[in-house]
């Protein structure tokens, strides 16, 4: 039996408006003591957020389960709000470290924050028709670079994503891709705050 995980191609996709935010409850990173498989998660007691956006201020814990490392982190305090984490680019909006799922693909660097992002991308990239059902500026997908939609490269995109997938299932440092390394590519602070007792 054929083990290897396999992304099938749908016939539509439906882009109700999915954030990046909303796959950073659970964040799969390279360890920074041995270079496995750490995990970022919200921190133990933290109640769940009413809204998506909030995981982008919530306090973090960084664990492996590999060698025991542990980090905590928080957001930054300014003018008497919280400095929310911005998502984007291959390192974790909370610690910086390197993302764990990583893969070379056409040229370029295939990356996800969990299996979810890596379905739900799997999902858009593999669907031969795509419905755009909420404003371009929120949704992830809308964000896709142009090689990851373009139809000729379909195959190959699927083809990365299910390496990712298999790679989620591995934590040794060994299983490291080598494609998992600092870029310094996260992108630039655009300076959100969160007002504690804020509606939102």
């Amino acid at each position: 039996m054929n083990s290897e995980p396999v992304h099938h191609e749908s016939l539509r996709h439906r882009d109700r408006g999915t954030w990046l935010a909303e796959f950073t409850g659970r964040v799969l990173v390279v360890c920074p003591r041995c270079g496995g498989r750490a995990l970022v998660v919200p921190r133990p007691g933290v109640v769940t957020p009413k809204y998506f956006s909030e995981l982008l201020f919530q306090p973090r814990r960084l664990a492996c389960a590999g060698c025991g490392a542990v980090a905590d982190w928080t957001a930054e305090e300014r003018g008497g709000g919280l400095v929310g984490a911005v998502p984007g680019g291959t390192e974790d909006p909370f610690f910086r470290r390197p993302l764990w799922l990583q893969t070379r693909c056409v040229g370029r660097i295939l990356w996800g924050f969990n299996e979810a992002h890596v379905d739900a991308v799997a999902d858009y990239v593999g669907a031969r028709l795509r419905e755009r059902r909420a404003s371009p500026t929120r949704s992830m997908f809308a964000r896709l670079p142009a090689w990851m939609k373009a139809a000729e490269r379909r195959d190959e995109v699927l083809a990365g994503l299910a390496a990712l997938t298999a790679l989620a299932q591995l934590s040794a440092p060994a299983d490291r891709s080598d494609a998992a390394h600092e870029r310094g590519d996260r992108p630039r602070h655009h300076g959100s705050l969160y007002f504690r007792g804020s509606p939102y």
